[in-house]
């Protein structure tokens, strides 16, 4: 049996026809999009996505700029430009002398500098957020066990911690939160709406992102322990059965398993360069 759902952020909304929710968007579940839209789970079923891209063919304009033989000569286009329009506002002798050309290594140096400090301002910045909100998610959980009632980890928050995931082989303590849109994957693994709760029967279905709080199933393997905390207190053990790799678009996840099972499911391979690609990570565990 198999139901439907409309799941935003790497879910991806669509105009088209929803298929059963385990069928394949990103990292996992369910829709099917005709072949000539972009997502992150690629073209529709029923095309190659590599071939059919390698015989599209390219604008010219793409094309003519893609073409080695133009590149370099633009560079050195560009840079004559560039070169002009200074003799033009200094004179010529002034942009000649060793002092003007000092002068403007000094400055594009300054503003590289400065972009890096930016840059690296950032970096911080999103690092602290991201601590922060684990602080947040942490305290949110503990009011959550304390209660019974789902917490929000912040006022406008619209999630909210539902299990605390642990795999004791691979040192990895996360905690789950309710649904599985991209706002609430950048925080943590996201349970997906109408699949079981671990522990329950049926399938338990859990996503994140593969270069953070999944990178652990990288090492995992069959007969490792994963261990659930839920919200009431329970807590459930399982057992990695098995791991595979699976095209998004021909992924399949049972929503009626005969004992309680945990799927979680993330992208892959795991350092590949692009997002998005269409391959997917899927382990399944049983509950021992």
């Amino acid at each position: 049996m198999n139901i439907a759902a409309d799941l935003g952020g790497p879910f991806v909304r669509s105009t088209g026809t929803a298929r059963n929710w385990m069928r394949a968007a990103a990292p996992g579940i369910a829709f099917r999009f005709p072949s000539d839209e972009s997502s992150p789970i690629g073209q529709g079923s029923d095309t190659n996505f590599a071939s059919e891209t390698s015989r599209r063919p390219q604008p010219r304009l793409a094309k003519f700029v893609s073409d080695p033989a133009f590149r370099a000569p633009l560079s050195r286009r560009l840079l004559s430009i560039g070169h002009a329009a200074l003799r033009r506002a200094y004179g010529d002798a002034r942009v000649d002398s060793i002092h003007f050309r000092r002068a403007i290594t000094v400055i594009c140096i300054a503003l590289l500098a400065g972009a890096g400090a930016a840059s690296f301002g950032h970096g911080l910045y999103i690092h602290a957020k991201a601590q922060l909100a684990q602080v947040l998610l942490h305290a949110a959980w503990d009011r959550t066990r304390a209660t019974g009632i789902g917490a929000r980890p912040w006022p406008w928050a619209d999630t909210h911690p539902v299990a605390r995931l642990m795999a004791p082989g691979q040192d990895a303590d996360l905690l789950v939160l309710a649904g599985a849109s991209g706002r609430t994957l950048a925080f943590g693994p996201g349970h997906l709406d109408g699949s079981a709760q671990p522990g329950d029967p049926g399938n338990a279905v859990i996503t994140a992102h593969r270069d953070t709080h999944f990178r652990f199933l990288k090492d995992a393997g069959p007969g490792d322990l994963i261990v659930v905390e839920r919200a009431d207190g329970a807590t459930r053990h399982f057992r990695i059965r098995t791991s595979y790799v699976a095209d998004a678009r021909d992924l399949k996840l049972p929503r009626d398993t005969q004992v309680p099972t945990l799927t979680l499911v993330t992208c892959y391979p795991f350092d590949a360069l692009d997002p998005g690609g269409p391959l997917r990570y899927v382990v399944v565990a049983e509950e021992a």
